[in-house]
């Protein structure tokens, strides 16, 4: 007697195929989802790692927030003069003494914490990254016009940096001025009355390759971000007069002058655009229907962190209400209703 046995016919086997491939298009896109909420939870314990080391770096420094950078007294050390924070480096082989370092130095901070996973090789190449050719981006050139590699200058800055500083907190190196311009001041963590409501560190912008820290091929990781806009002088807020005026001389940027993300221009960071606040990164949950991108990690200065718009910090004006960090009349205009 013959046995019967039955098997799928191939209309069956195409309608199988037709399902499990329905189902893996339903899955992938919550799966990517899944991934991408992981690694900015990740990226914001890493900012609130951070930020609390800077307040326990303020604690046992004399309640003063570190420098941005500034210029090296040798090519090794963490010491530096005030004597030679001008301009112009005066011993360009020195490299820079970058925020980073000191509190991965001290041991507050661990070097992983810098990093965030929703980056390129978790962040930016240092701007004068040493003799390893792993810590450089191919291609990149050091302040001095070297190579891949290029031993010196050799920043003491952690490998990759993910995160930037509020600029109106952590001064840029301009602590002398032979020129009468204003010039940048330590800032006394008591200065500021309301720290759950001023941003200490956000996070870079990736895109294009860092283009909006890139000069040419040098990587600007050791600038910091300058949330305000000098009245009289723009982004130049080191020529903002330093006399006081009725309601102060800095002031927010609007909302115009926070570019789409496909607009950020190279070097935004420093210069080419109406506010550096273009620079930081906005890329968690990123939307193309305005073109103003994602969210942002934030970490404050009372030591938690918070993810948002950029646009929302600058409407609620999360950055501060003075420009802590430099000479002169240092108040931001208060909001006009």
């Amino acid at each position: 007697m013959k046995k019967n046995t039955k098997a799928f016919t191939l209309i069956e086997l195409l309608v199988v195929i037709a399902i499990i491939a329905l189902l893996i298009g339903i899955l992938l896109p919550s799966l990517g989802a899944a991934r991408q909420a992981a690694r900015q939870t990740k990226s914001l314990a890493n900012v609130r790692s951070v930020v609390q080391g800077v307040a326990a770096y303020a604690s046992v420094g004399k309640q003063l927030y570190p420098p941005h950078y500034v210029y090296g007294k040798d090519e090794n050390g963490l010491e530096w003069e005030f004597a030679d924070q001008q301009t112009t480096n005066p011993s360009p082989n020195n490299g820079y003494v970058h925020w980073s370092y000191a509190l991965f130095s001290s041991g507050s901070v661990n070097e992983e914490s810098f990093q965030s996973p929703g980056m390129p090789n978790g962040g930016a190449p240092a701007t004068n990254p040493g003799s390893n050719p792993k810590d450089w981006e191919p291609g990149q050139v050091n302040d001095l016009g070297g190579t891949i590699g290029a031993a010196t200058p050799n920043d003491r800055q952690v490998k990759r940096i993910a995160f930037v500083g509020n600029a109106a907190i952590f001064p840029r190196n301009k602590f002398y001025s032979s020129s009468g311009e204003r010039k940048n001041e330590l800032v006394s963590d008591s200065a500021i009355f309301n720290p759950s409501k001023v941003i200490l560190v956000t996070e870079l912008n990736p895109d294009k390759n860092y283009q909006s820290m890139r000069v040419g091929e040098v990587y600007k990781s050791h600038r910091p971000v300058t949330p305000f806009v000098g009245v009289s002088s723009g982004t130049d807020v080191f020529n903002e007069p330093s006399g006081a005026s009725p309601q102060g001389r800095f002031r927010y940027p609007t909302e115009n002058e926070i570019l789409p993300l496909d607009s950020v221009p190279e070097g935004a960071i420093e210069s080419g655009t109406d506010s550096t606040l273009n620079a930081v990164g906005r890329f968690w949950g990123k939307s193309q229907k305005t073109g103003d991108g994602g969210t942002t990690n934030f970490g404050f200065v009372d030591g938690h962190a918070e993810n948002i718009t950029l646009k929302e910090t600058i409407k609620n004006r999360l950055w501060g209400d003075k420009f802590w960090s430099i000479s002169g009349d240092d108040r931001v205009i208060p909001e006009t209703r």
